[in-house]
């Protein structure tokens, strides 16, 4: 908490910096969700968030959010204040801005290390009046960059879906083509944010854009949105010749989105990628990355180009984002989600998995041998014996089989196969127990032997004159007959197994308390007079 509390600090002046920073802006970007580098969780600034959205003039007004996410260092930042700039001109057809005018806004700098951590909106959310006359707020939010060496996977997913669960439309960056990694990427990190939704049955996102930056084949396909309707409609095609996975990939990216789109855009130029001082100016910037801006930026935010935020199906008002941001934050702080994996993670967990499930097998296949569905009854030490060698025989094939994840990884799920194999011994001993002719005797022998002593023991204190006793004793005859034929009935019919198993657990327990103690006496008391007897003939 020490370290979060500094973290909010940092932010704050950098807020203040960045205030001084932008003359020409209205607002300055504020740190929403907060990353804890410590134990990689986040935490919602609530105050920040209602310092923004609960503003009186937009609090009760319908929400667009728009959402930058993806890799980190591809310019997700860098874009964003070309949407401030396009917003703060109210879409003119001069919005670029002069040729020497400085980029400003969302704090962003060249290099090759992270920059953005968190979420971050934009303070002062812009007011647009859609075609209907009605008046919406803008919201701008610029993400943590994925895959930096800072980051878990988890840290990549939390973010990436708690700003696609909140946005109207989340731009994907990418950088120079749409690989199969970035689908696999956008399947976890969606599906992560779609198991925090409670309602999954309907569409759980909205618009989500692919922006190919750098793209680099434009005699394939032409910068823009037709060309990248066109390179979309390829890569998200299922085809009979794919491989399953690849088809479940494609079949959920459609499946969590109302509509997706794409948009291919230029390199920026040299000056930008490799000036250590580059400021955004736009005497810098490539003419073609210029004018592909000029298409993208109102594709996405002029008035009739925008979504209004919504959450199974009714429309989202700044004051209702701000409980929705409280809940989804929530829900990944808690335990209620899985934890996501990494490939390599998930690819080791299945290949111990299936070595386990190997090793297993081979283990039931011996035991089936020597005490299966057709094997003779067998003396449960021998049972017990054969059951340790095929034990230490199974955990060896599985130690032998090669692993990922090492050594350390690996014994977590050889506990696993241990513990499997010792509940399947103990199936098999029930198997061979039913299979002892003297057990399967059990509960009519002990019913039948309540009846005879009942008998005797009722017509005795008759005879005594203790009628009481006697009732007693016939009732319980009674009850015990009745016990054997519902008995006899059950493992003839098969049904009505439940009272079986009753009335078995019953004559087991007089079994365990009254005939096999009797018997021990009785047995005793018979050694114990044929040993005396022996004494007495030899003095």
């Amino acid at each position: 908490m020490e370290e979060l509390s500094n973290r909010k600090q940092m932010d704050s002046a950098e807020e203040n910096m960045s205030a001084e920073d932008t003359p020409g802006l209205n607002g300055r970007p504020i740190p929403v969700v907060l990353a804890n580098s410590d134990d990689h969780t986040f935490e919602l600034d609530e105050d920040a968030l209602r310092s923004v959205l609960l503003k009186e003039h937009i609090q009760d007004k319908k929400v667009v959010v728009v959402s930058v996410a993806g890799a980190f260092r591809k310019g997700k930042s860098f874009l964003l204040n070309f949407f401030l700039r396009y917003l703060k001109s109210k879409g003119q057809d001069e919005w670029l801005g002069q040729e020497d005018q400085q980029l400003e806004g969302f704090s962003w700098r060249g290099g090759s290390e992270r920059h953005t951590t968190g979420i971050l909106i934009w303070s002062d959310p812009f007011v647009v009046t859609l075609p209907n006359g009605e008046e919406v707020a803008i919201v701008l939010l610029d993400t943590q960059g994925a895959f930096d060496s800072q980051s878990t996977v988890k840290d990549c997913a939390t973010v990436f879906a708690l700003s696609t669960m909140t946005s109207s439309v989340q731009v994907y960056n990418l950088t120079q083509n749409i690989q199969e990694d970035d689908l696999q990427h956008l399947q976890l990190f969606t599906e992560y944010g779609r198991l925090a939704l409670e309602d999954t049955n309907s569409t759980p996102f909205q618009v989500l854009e692919f922006l190919v930056r750098d793209w680099s084949y434009p005699y394939e396909a032409d910068y823009g949105t037709d060309g990248g309707s066109f390179i979309l409609e390829r890569r998200l095609q299922i085809a009979d010749r794919q491989h399953e996975e690849l088809q479940n990939v494609r079949r959920h990216i459609k499946k969590c989105f109302e509509k997706t789109g794409c948009f291919l855009m230029p390199h920026p130029g040299m000056k930008v990628a490799t000036n250590p001082v580059f400021d955004g100016r736009l005497k810098d910037i490539e003419s073609d990355f210029k004018e592909q801006l000029k298409i993208l930026v109102p594709r996405l935010l002029e008035p009739t180009n925008l979504v209004v935020k919504k959450i199974n199906g009714a429309d989202v008002t700044a004051r209702e984002l701000v409980e929705y941001f409280k809940a989804y934050v929530n829900v990944f702080k808690s335990d209620e989600l899985p934890q996501p994996k990494s490939m390599l993670q998930a690819t080791a967990e299945a290949n111990n998995l299936a070595a386990v499930a190997t090793a297993k097998a081979l283990y039931q296949a011996e035991m089936e041998k020597i005490c299966g569905g057709n094997q003779p009854y067998l003396n449960p030490d021998e049972l017990e014996s054969h059951h340790q060698r095929f034990k230490e025989n199974c955990l060896e094939i599985f130690h032998e089989k090669k692993k990922m994840g090492g050594e350390e990884f690996s014994s977590v799920y050889a506990e696993q196969l241990d513990k499997e194999v010792e509940e399947a011994f103990e199936h098999f001993c029930e198997q061979n127990d039913s299979k002892n002719i003297f057990r399967a005797a059990q509960t009519p022998a002990t019913l039948f032997a309540v009846m005879v002593v009942s008998y005797v023991l009722s017509g005795f204190f008759a005879l005594l004159g203790m009628y009481t006793i006697a009732n007693i004793l016939t009732a319980l005859l009674w009850a015990s007959l009745v016990s054997l034929c519902t008995w006899s009935y059950i493992r003839y019919s098969g049904q009505y197994r439940e009272v079986g198993i009753y009335i078995d657990v019953g004559a087991d327990f007089i079994w365990e308390t009254v005939v096999s103690q009797a018997y021990m006496k009785v047995v005793q008391k018979g050694v114990e007079h044929s040993m005396a007897n022996n004494r007495k003939k030899k003095n």
